[in-house]
């Protein structure tokens, strides 16, 4: 017995240590600055949860860098005339060329609406527009939803998010460790998702073909 609790505590620190440099390679690898796109994408996809996004997201639009936007996790009370306040360009395009969902509850949710959204316009690349921070995990559940789809990040930077020696910040640390520890189950999940799908494919490529609907 005496042995099998000390194996089980070594386990138990190892994977201590394993979560701990983790998240440090993990808040150290958050983008700092947004690139803009090299190329246009089909469509861009903007999760909500920040005012500057959908301005971002409407910028982008403006400079032609993709034909449609969705907003996405948009509050059931607030208006396409609320949302278009918030963009400091290309606001005429909300009459013709920005979805708004409003189902989405979570970050999964977006992953289903856009994954819809994509299907529906049968677009082969999205930017994705969300904060830095939450870009890993935006991405980790875009990619089980639309496999095959091309995602372009395009991180919003926050500036009261301090990530230069964000250690010593305890709202950033705290930010950045919640992040985390919800990232690593999305991981999770599209680490199973693809075994499954590689199972249900014989080894072949997998295609957005493949998985119409999410």
């Amino acid at each position: 017995m005496v042995g099998i609790a000390r194996l089980l505590f070594d386990a138990a620190i190892l994977l201590l240590v394993m979560l701990i440099i983790g998240f440090i390679v993990f808040a150290n690898s958050v983008d700092r600055e947004r690139v803009e796109p090299a190329h246009a994408a089909d469509g861009i996809a903007v999760l909500t949860g920040g005012m500057a996004r959908i301005d971002e997201a409407m910028k982008l639009l403006a400079k032609g860098k993709a034909k449609r936007v969705l907003i996405t996790g948009v509050n059931q009370a607030t208006t396409k005339e609320q949302l278009k306040r918030l963009a400091s360009q290309g606001g005429q395009y909300f009459a013709c060329c920005v979805d708004i969902d409003k189902e989405a509850l979570n970050t999964i949710d977006n992953a289903t609406e856009t994954a819809q959204w994509a299907a529906l316009h049968r677009y082969g690349s999205i930017i994705v527009v969300t904060s830095n921070y939450h870009m890993p995990r935006a991405l980790a559940e875009l990619a089980r939803a639309i496999p095959g789809v091309t995602l372009v990040p395009y991180p919003v930077v926050d500036n009261n998010v301090h990530l230069e020696r964000w250690w010593t910040y305890p709202g950033t640390t705290r930010l950045l460790l919640s992040e985390y520890l919800k990232y690593l189950p999305a991981l999770g999940r599209l680490g199973a998702t693809n075994f499954v799908r590689l199972i249900l494919s014989g080894g072949g490529v997998i295609t957005a073909e493949d998985f119409p609907e999410p």
